[in-house]
């Protein structure tokens, strides 16, 4: 079985990590799998970057362009749509050609364009698309938030400047749809929360869909010494420490401000001292950093897992506070590393946390609940093991039961001529 995943980048955003972990498990498993990207950023035998050329910055130029017209010039929420109006003709490559599967993962920003899908839906191979947002069930946007347009047809969108029945969101709507009709592809979800987005997108509803989450190599996060890794970060052995993660910390939609705001609450409630709190943070800042209540250690990008498992098993809360979760890679990752998950109860992040067991899932947007969360995890930091938060991970996410449930659903699209 030849297994080709497409992403557009190799490691850069939560969807092509776990497109690549998925790699490496399935590689563990026996599966001659291959992952080819637009952008590769180390030297995986297995990754096959696209021939560059200088005409590809255009590809991505070219999308934005339209975006922003199409938008009468205005550049909020440029980057909160995508339309694949542009991108690489993979069906003429030898790995295309060599594949049983064609596993397609995050494609966005000029990695394939709407053609190019349907030459791989022509193609006849066997396809699989794993939903790392929800762009394959709307028109134009990767999160619909409280808009409910895609569940019978995408028009007058709240992303654009001036939203109407044939706008931009319509235009791309209509040719998705035709797209997916008789289109043959199996849609993967990350989530629960996510394959209900499907079932009820006018778009999706009639492609095949299973859940099947994200994976992550227990060897590569591990529970270690708290003490040891506090010194080795400068942070204070009495510290409370909450850690915080995210490819761009203050992209809205990942809700630091609400972090924030439930560490001031801790502080003005008298919960606690803004002395007795630490928080760490790790990922890219785009705007200048937000007044921050307490000391803080800020990481920046950390592409090293055992940088990552130190600073978990440095903290004693990771926090998510997004508007959204597919998944919710981080809390994960914090489990594995004994680190106690909070976070809004409100999308993906229901499939990781039992409320209260495990974890403490906030009422959605409540910043006084995510403060309770917090309290919560210190409180009963001690009495939860870290090991069988950590158990929990390896029984579900492990690479060997991830792998085994991909090559199941390969396998029986091979079987089904």
């Amino acid at each position: 079985m030849n297994v080709l995943l497409i992403s557009t980048t190799e490691s850069a955003g939560g969807g092509a990590i776990a497109a690549r972990r998925l790699l490496i498990a399935l590689e563990e498993a026996g599966i001659n799998a291959k992952m080819m990207v637009r952008d590769r950023q180390t030297n995986h035998p297995s990754v096959i970057a696209l021939k560059q050329s200088k005409f590809d910055v255009w590809r991505f130029v070219w999308e934005r362009f339209v975006i922003w017209c199409n938008n009468l010039f205005c550049i909020k929420n440029l980057f909160k749509v995508s339309i694949a109006n542009t991108g690489y003709d993979i069906t003429q490559t030898k790995e295309f050609a060599e594949a049983d599967i064609v596993h397609l993962h995050w494609t966005n920003q000029g990695m394939l364009s709407l053609d190019c899908l349907q030459k791989i839906i022509r193609s006849g191979k066997k396809i699989v698309w794993t939903m790392h947002d929800m762009w394959q069930c709307t028109g134009i946007c990767h999160h619909a938030y409280s808009c409910d347009k895609f569940k019978t047809e995408c028009m007058e969108c709240p992303f654009l400047f001036l939203p109407h029945k044939k706008d931009l969101s319509n235009k791309v709507f209509l040719k998705k749809q035709k797209l997916f009709e008789r289109s043959g592809i199996s849609i993967v979800t990350v989530s629960r929360w996510l394959e209900r987005q499907v079932k009820e997108s006018a778009l999706s509803r009639y492609c095949p869909t299973q859940v099947i989450p994200n994976t992550l190599s227990l060897s590569d996060f591990q529970i270690k010494d708290k003490n040891k890794c506090r010194e080795q970060l400068g942070i204070a052995q009495n510290k409370k420490v909450i850690i915080f993660g995210a490819v761009r910390i203050d992209d809205p939609i990942k809700g630091f401000g609400m972090v924030i705001q439930a560490i001031q609450y801790l502080i003005d409630s008298k919960i606690y001292t803004a002395e007795q709190l630490h928080l760490i943070t790790f990922g890219k800042f785009k705007k200048e950093k937000p007044y921050i209540p307490v000391t803080h250690t800020d990481m920046g990008w950390v592409g090293d897992n055992a940088i990552l498992s130190c600073l978990y098993s440095a903290a004693d809360v990771s926090i998510s506070a997004s508007l959204y979760e597919t998944f919710g890679q981080t809390l994960i990752e914090a489990q594995a590393c004994g680190c106690i998950p909070v976070s809004f109860g409100n999308s993906g992040q229901t499939d990781i946390i039992t409320h209260k067991l495990n974890g403490f899932m906030a009422d959605y947007l409540s910043v006084q609940s995510l403060a309770e969360g917090i309290k919560w995890a210190f409180i009963k930091g001690d009495s939860i093991n870290k090991n069988n938060l950590r158990d929990e991970v390896l029984n579900k996410y492990s690479g060997e039961v991830i792998a085994q449930k991909y090559i199941a659903l390969y396998q029986g699209l091979i079987n089904d001529k």
